[in-house]
């Protein structure tokens, strides 16, 4: 679900970048039905997403990695390589997002981050916090998955008007307002992704896209009961 939204929150500001998501069980499950449900009344198809499964190929290559908990962010780092400077949980990113300002004119999305991860200690991110942590709606009804959509449409409008700041783009979309689905999805987003081949300068967001750009990776929660993807 997470990965839907920011892929559309991207694309509506305006910022070319590669969404994908992965996570720690054994890939190639779809999203519950709960959560295509929910995600179409939001008028994102996520019918067609297949769980794949997080190795240190994807986890070193990602220049953002964003977990839903701690755990998630833990076992990216200590188990998977990837990099703790680009690695936060949803919530920490957009807090200390929201503490060091957005992105500067002239500022790369990497020097952005290296601001907002100044000071972190990794004694942080020892186990869990509701503060940190986005709770996993899978098991659990309709109701549920609604209110995790909302609090995730919530952080990641914040997150891309962090990232948009005072750079350039389109102001980032307001937060989702869930209700009942209109009906079956529709004919859906073509599979994969589909990374911006436009060229860009160092400052801009080509740091999250491009073909031959690490992935951005987002955490995806609204997979089978059990299925934990980071």
């Amino acid at each position: 679900m997470a990965e839907g939204l920011l892929r559309t929150y991207l694309a509506e500001a305006g910022l070319p970048a590669s969404v994908g998501s992965a996570g720690l069980l054994p890939g190639g499950c779809p999203a519950t039905s709960e959560a295509v449900a929910v995600m179409a009344a939001l008028g994102v198809d996520i019918s067609r997403h297949r769980s794949r499964t997080l190795n240190p190929q994807i986890a070193g290559a990602t220049p953002l990695v964003i977990g839903m908990t701690r755990n998630h962010v833990r076992e990216a780092c200590v188990t998977y390589g990837a990099s703790i400077e680009r690695t936060f949980t949803l919530k920490e990113l957009v807090r200390r997002g929201e503490q060091a300002g957005p992105r500067r004119p002239g500022e790369s999305v990497f020097d952005w981050l290296t601001r907002v991860g100044a000071g972190r200690q990794t004694a942080e991110l020892m186990g869990d916090d509701p503060g940190d942590d986005v709770a996993d709606p899978v098991g659990k009804p309709r109701p549920v998955y609604e209110r995790t959509v909302a609090e995730l449409s919530e952080l990641l409008r914040r997150f891309v008007s962090l990232i948009v700041g005072t750079a350039g783009g389109r102001p980032a979309p307001p937060p989702a307002t869930v209700g009942p689905a209109p009906g079956p999805p529709g004919n859906g987003r073509p599979p994969g992704d589909d990374p911006s081949r436009r060229p860009a300068d160092d400052t801009g967001p080509r740091h999250l896209a491009g073909s031959s750009r690490p992935r951005h990776l987002a955490d995806s929660y609204g997979g089978r009961s059990g299925d934990r993807r980071r």
